[in-house]
């Protein structure tokens, strides 16, 4: 066992004791961790403060929308707009990098003329991304 000396009883004892050396290394790494001061650094980080009133940029840099109601009006992203603010929009929305998306979606009721002539300003303006939306409810019409 751990006293049992050589292999005749009257031989020294060849092997060292290393149970009371582990006993005071724990003891003194248990000391240093209660030692250890305690982090106290911070890294401060200026979250931005939602504003209610803040006023939404009009050219959304993910997705942008155009929409035709059976009237003719044209709206971008909810807001009506005419044919030069339109523009100015599908220029701001082309210029972007990455370029966002522009979802195109006429009313089955609105004029034929309407559509076409934004179309139209649509493809002058160079965009790239153009995805039509509410196809379908056109299906039963073909």
């Amino acid at each position: 066992m751990a006293m049992s000396g050589g292999s005749e009883d009257g031989e020294p004892m060849m092997e060292m004791n290393t149970t009371p050396l582990i006993d005071v290394m724990l003891v003194l790494l248990i000391m240093f961790i209660i030692t250890i001061p305690i982090q106290t650094h911070a890294v401060k980080v200026d979250l931005p403060v939602n504003d209610p009133n803040a006023v939404k940029p009009p050219v959304d840099p993910i997705k942008n929308k155009i929409a035709i109601d059976a009237t003719g009006a044209t709206t971008w992203n909810g807001a009506p707009v005419n044919e030069q603010l339109l523009r100015q929009y599908l220029d701001q929305s082309a210029a972007m990098t990455p370029e966002p998306e522009l979802q195109f979606q006429p009313d089955p009721q609105a004029r034929y003329e309407v559509v076409d002539a934004t179309l139209a300003i649509i493809k002058r303006s160079n965009v790239t991304k153009l995805g039509f939306v509410g196809n379908e409810q056109y299906y039963k019409d073909f």
